[in-house]
Formats: structure tokens, sequence, C-alpha cells
């Protein structure tokens, strides 16, 4: 079986019928959407070419007998405050019975979180964390609006999961909602529709759902899941890198389109499965000077070495996923693997265009790495310190996650220490 194939494969034992994929399937929304209400607020995304898809979903809604209360902008890229603000308000206004969003992860993640405060009331810092959303939701007896999520981006996989990143652009940190009640009932997403994308957004997405897998794949290591996630890692990380620089060569190639949306789906079902961690973790630090995907594509070379002692099993299984791509990784253990890994992958990134340490991004400077060494001492982040194949105390946040990060800015591996055994 190929790799495409097996990746439909996976989404289907993934999302069941819950989830509608591929080409041309934009035409179900309004069949779809009336399954669970009759009253709907559309919450959209602008982007070249998304006024024909746009009108396509109205008229599907139209045609399934499902009265748009209301159209509303999305939000900007990391979903600000502000913008969940005023979804949020937006939303208050109109008796709806389900809420449509089209748009990529910020838009949806926004749409998930503005419905939790349009529910439940109170601030966003009241639920950021891991099952707090599920508890309120227990305790008031309230039920969240159902929502059907259209994907426009091969990227974070938001569509598909419990996740909702929301930033304060104030002082340049994102945190997030992690919980089963926030994931989307239903989701669509027509491969079609990134055909027009940037070149930057494919290249970010792509580079976010390799981050997914291998961040999972690592945490997973000695699980009762881990086979499901290395199939499941094999398959999305080998679809994108074995297709990204080919769609970037031919953007509206069809083939190459749906294996980057596979491929980050796949990474949607990888952090359905476990946790990200430190790239992760850092990314939210870097909002001001790098999309979420590049930052964590950037960071998980730098991740890697030092997790290296602890994750010997999934290096292998990159080291050959990685080998299969043509970018070679010598036959080595221990700590040696993780240096040989993190360098395909840099070399990976150096092939579309990517900078390979945070020193040659415009704007960085050594207060991101003082941000993010506090950001990770947070308690409403710790999930993702306890995520990490080594984890970490806040106590030893300076003492071995500021070497990897020193080592991010200036590509000196050579300097990342590995926790003792």
């Amino acid at each position: 079986m190929d790799r495409l194939e097996c990746a439909r494969q996976l989404i289907r034992q993934f999302k069941g019928d819950r989830y509608l994929h591929g080409f041309g399937v934009l035409a179900q929304a309004g069949p779809i959407t009336a399954g669970l209400g009759r009253r709907a607020v559309l919450v959209r995304d602008h982007f070249p070419g998304a006024e024909v898809h746009t009108a396509a979903i109205r008229d599907g809604l139209d045609a399934s007998g499902v009265e748009v209360l209301g159209i509303v902008d999305g939000a900007a890229p990391n979903a600000p405050r502000e913008d969940l603000a005023r979804i949020t308000a937006a939303l208050a206004t109109m008796d709806s019975d389900v809420i449509v969003s089209f748009g990529g992860g910020s838009t949806i993640d926004a749409v998930k979180a503005a419905d939790v405060l349009r529910t439940l009331g109170g601030a966003i810092d009241d639920y950021f964390g891991t099952g707090l959303v599920s508890k309120a939701l227990a305790a008031s007896g309230k039920k969240l609006t159902p929502h059907i999520a259209i994907q426009t981006a091969s990227s974070s996989g938001a569509h598909l999961t419990k996740y909702s990143n929301i930033t304060d652009l104030a002082n340049g940190q994102k945190k997030l909602i992690v919980d089963e009640a926030i994931v989307p009932p239903r989701a669509i997403f027509d491969y079609g529709v990134t055909a027009g994308s940037p070149r930057s957004l494919t290249i970010d997405g792509a580079l976010d759902g390799i981050a997914h897998s291998l961040e999972v794949l690592f945490g997973a290591a000695g699980k009762s899941h881990y086979a499901t996630m290395e199939e499941v890692a094999r398959t999305g990380i080998g679809l994108i890198l074995d297709y990204l620089p080919r769609v970037l060569d031919s953007p509206r190639d069809q083939e190459g389109r749906e294996a980057l949306g596979l491929g980050t789906d796949l990474g949607a079902y990888s952090i359905m499965l476990g946790g990200t961690n430190g790239a992760h973790l850092t990314s939210f630090s870097l909002i001001d000077i790098l999309s979420h995907g590049r930052a964590c594509g950037m960071l998980n070379p730098y991740y890697t070495v030092f997790f290296a002692p602890a994750v010997q099993a999934p290096l292998k299984l990159a080291a050959e996923v990685a080998n299969q791509a043509g970018y070679a990784v010598e036959a080595v253990e221990g700590r040696a693997l993780g240096e040989a890994v993190a360098r395909a992958l840099i070399a990976f990134e150096r092939k579309v265009g990517v900078p390979a340490k945070l020193g040659e991004v415009p704007g960085f400077t050594d207060a991101h790495i003082a941000r993010a060494l506090a950001a990770a001492k947070d308690p409403q982040l710790k999930m993702k310190l306890e995520n990490m194949p080594v984890p970490l105390t806040a106590e030893v946040v300076d003492d071995y996650m500021g070497p990897v990060l020193w080592a991010a800015k200036t590509g000196d591996l050579g300097g990342i220490r590995n926790v003792p055994c």
C-alpha cells in the first residue's frame, strides 16, 4: 500500500464518517450543517479566492434549509485575544443553534474559544489548561453549540482536535485550552481550497504537521499506543518530506496538495494520541517574529538532540523516514543519532527555504530566550513541560532548556546538555 492510501485509511480510523475530506467536498457543507442545526452563524477568513468558496458554502446552506443569521470575520494569525473578544460578542448577539467556521487554524481556534465564553461566561484565562471547559460544563449543565469546522490550510489540524490556542499580543505570549469538549463534532477539508495558498503558508503548515507527529512520537516511547503512533508518524512525516518540495515547485499539483493535507491531518491525529512538548512550548514565545509552524520546525532539531538518550526507538523511525526521503542519516546510536536526525531536519528546512537557527531570524533577540524560559515556568503551560520525553520541572528549566535555546540561536548542537540518566 502506498503512503497516500495508508494515510486515507488512518484518517478513516481516526475520524470515521465525522470528517469529510478530499476534492470537491465543500458542496456538502449545507447537508452536514443541517444535520446539527437550522440557524447558523458563519465565521470566515478572507484570502485570495475565498469569496468563491464562501459563496459555495452559503448556497449549500440555503439549499439545505439552514438560515444564516450573520457572517463574522475570522481571526488574525495566532488568534489574538482582541479577535476572540470580537467574535464572542458577535456570537452573543445571534440566537444560533450551529456555528460554521471557514478558515485556518486561528479562526477555528477562536471560534472554539468564543463559544466557550458565550456559553459559560467568565474570562478566557479561566479555561487555559487541561479539562477546565468540561469541568465547567458539567457543573453548569450547559452544552456548547455544535460547530462545523471547515479547514482552509494544511497546517494545525484545528478542525480535528481538542486544542484552542489564543494569543496575548501585548506580551507576545500564546496559551491554550486543551479539552475534548471543544473538538468540532463535524469537520470538512476540501484540499482544493489550498491550491492558491501562499508559499509561506504552505511551508509553515507543513512544518507544523511534522512537529505534531514528531513531538508526539518522542513522547509516546514506551506507551501502550506507541505502535499506532509509529504508523501515524511514519506516514505523515514521510508524506510531508516527500511532497512539500514538489508542491513548492508546482503549487497546483493536486496529488501534492492532497498529500500535504493528509500529512497535516495525521499530525492532528498525533496530537489527539499524545501531547506536543518542547518546540511547541517555546514557539508560544516567538509569535512576534515567527509563524507557529516555522518556529516549531526550527526548534525541533535542537530538542531532538536534548531528548536523544530517551527516545532511541522514535529516532530510529525518524532516521528511516529521513533516509527514504533522501536525507542521509548514518547508523549511529545515543546522542549521536539525535544529532544525525537533527542535521537531516535542518537540511530539509534549508531545502524549503527556512532558516536553521534563530540568530538568522529578523527581529530575534536574547529577550526571546528569556521570555521562553519564563513561559516554561508558567503553571498554565506546564502540560508541555510534563509532556517532554525528558520531563522538566520549573526549577531546572534554565539549566537544561536554556542551553537548547542558546543552541537554537547559534546552530551549535554541541552546547546542548542532556539530563543525566
